[in-house]
C-alpha cells in the first residue's frame, strides 16, 4: 500500500477513529488503526470489540511495485503521535509485504512495523433491519443534552446509555442516573417503524463529535446500532436490557410553580453549592412569592452561606434541599434565559423546563431532592 496525503488530513481522519482504540488490551492488534483501500478511498477502522468506528479519507495512491496487501494495521498511539508532532504538509505513507510501515516527508523519514490486517477482527455487516434519515445536528443535540444523566453504576447497566424510542411523530432521548432524569422530544426525528433501543454512553459521545450539519442515517439491527455521516460510521452494540419506566418517576400533579431567570439561579447554586457539605453537596431552596433563597452550611467546616434571587413564584412557601452538583448540570444545560421548576412536596422531584422550548424540542429535566432535617 502507498499513497501521499496531507499529515492534517490524515491526522483528522485518524482522530475520529482513535476514539472506539482502546488504551490497553489483550488483544495487541486492537491497539492499532486498520488501514485498507477502498477503490480510490482509504478506509481506517478501529474497534474495542463492543464499538467500531471507520472513517472514508480520499488519497491519492500509487503503485510501489510489490504484491502487498491491502489491509495493515498500523500502531494507533505511536502514529498519532508522530503526525501530532509534524507540521501540516504532504506525507508518503508506505507498506510493504513483511509489514513495515514507512513515513516520508521532505524534512525526514520514519519507520515502524505493523500487523498483517487479515488478523484484525471482522467488524460488524448490517443488514438494516430498521433504517431512519434524519441530520446529524438532532441527533448530536439528543447527545448534548441527555449525556449527562447517564448511569456510570455498573449494577444497573440499563441505565449507562441513552434510551431512544423513535416513531412516526418524534422521537425521544432519555438519560436517567436515578438523581436526575433527562427526556428529550425532537419532533423532526421520526421512523416509520418505530423502533427502541440503549446506546451505551461512550459510543454515543463518540458518534457526538463525527456529527455534523450534514445527512444521518441511523441503522438498527439486531443487538447493533449504526450512525452513518457519509465518510464515517460509528457502530455499537446495543445495551440489551429493559429501560425502566421513567414516566412512573415524574410527579404531574406539581401545585408549586417557581420561574427563575437560568444564569442568575445558576451562579448563586455555585456560589452557595462552595459552601456545602463536601459529603452531600447539599443545598436547600427556600422558595416564598417574590424570591428564592439559596442556602447551604458545612458543620464540619464550620461555614455557610445564603443567597437571594428574584423569582415569579405560585404556590404554598417550600423549602427542598437538592444535590448541588446534580443541580448545577441540570441548569447548565438548559437554553433558555428562564427556567421553570415545578414542586409538589419536598420529597418527591422537581420538574425543570425551559421557560420556552427551542423550535421542534421538547425539554423536560427531573431532579430528586435529599432530605433535610426540617422535614425528616
Amino acid at each position: 500500500m502507498k499513497f501521499t496525503a496531507f499529515s492534517a488530513e490524515l491526522l483528522k481522519a485518524l482522530t475520529a477513529v482513535n476514539g472506539a482504540v482502546p488504551s490497553k488490551s489483550t488483544i495487541p492488534i486492537l491497539e492499532c488503526i486498520l488501514f485498507e483501500r477502498d477503490g480510490d478511498s482509504l478506509q481506517l477502522s478501529a474497534t474495542d470489540l463492543e464499538i467500531s468506528i471507520i472513517q472514508r479519507l480520499e488519497v491519492p495512491f500509487e503503485s510501489n511495485g510489490t504484491l502487498a496487501s491491502n489491509r495493515i494495521a498500523v500502531p494507533a498511539k505511536r502514529l498519532l503521535d508522530t503526525l501530532r508532532a509534524l507540521p501540516d504538509l504532504p506525507l508518503h505513507f508506505s507498506a510493504d509485504d513483511a509489514f513495515h510501515v514507512t513515513l516520508r516527508t521532505d524534512q525526514g523519514h520514519y519507520k515502524m512495523v505493523g500487523h498483517d490486517g487479515a488478523d484484525y477482527p471482522a467488524l460488524p455487516v448490517m443488514a438494516g433491519n430498521v433504517r431512519i434519515e434524519t441530520e446529524g445536528k438532532l441527533l448530536s443535540r439528543a447527545i448534548q443534552k441527555t449525556s449527562f444523566a447517564v448511569s456510570k453504576d455498573a449494577l444497573r447497566p440499563a441505565m449507562m446509555g441513552i434510551f431512544f424510542e423513535i416513531g412516526e411523530k418524534h422521537a425521544r432521548a432519555v438519560a436517567t442516573d436515578g438523581h436526575r432524569l433527562v427526556k428529550l422530544t425532537l419532533t423532526e426525528m421520526t421512523s416509520a417503524a418505530p423502533v427502541e433501543f440503549i446506546v451505551p454512553e461512550k459510543a454515543m459521545i463518540l458518534a457526538g463529535r463525527i456529527a455534523s450539519d450534514t445527512a444521518c442515517t441511523i441503522t438498527v439491527d439486531e443487538g447493533y446500532v449504526g450512525f452513518d455521516f457519509g465518510s464515517a460510521r460509528v457502530l455499537a452494540r446495543l445495551i440489551d436490557e429493559a429501560y425502566p419506566n421513567y414516566e412512573a418517576v415524574v410527579p404531574v400533579e406539581n401545585d408549586r410553580t417557581l420561574t427563575v431567570n437560568r444564569d442568575a439561579m445558576l451562579a448563586a447554586v455555585k456560589r452557595v453549592g462552595l459552601y456545602s457539605s463536601s459529603m452531600t453537596n447539599q443545598i436547600r431552596l427556600s422558595a416564598q412569592e417574590n424570591s428564592v433563597e439559596v442556602s447551604a452550611e458545612d458543620i464540619e467546616r464550620s461555614s455557610e452561606a445564603r443567597e437571594n434571587v428574584l423569582c415569579e413564584y405560585e404556590g404554598a412557601e417550600i423549602v427542598i434541599g437538592f444535590n448541588s452538583v446534580y443541580l448545577t448540570e441540570v441548569l447548565g444545560n438548559i437554553d433558555s434565559e428562564e427556567v421553570s421548576f415545578e414542586f409538589s412536596s419536598p420529597n418527591r422531584a422537581g420538574v425543570v423546563t425551559p421557560q420556552e422550548q427551542s423550535t421542534g424540542e421538547e425539554l423536560m429535566m427531573l431532579i430528586m431532592p435529599v432530605m433535610l432535617n426540617t422535614y425528616a
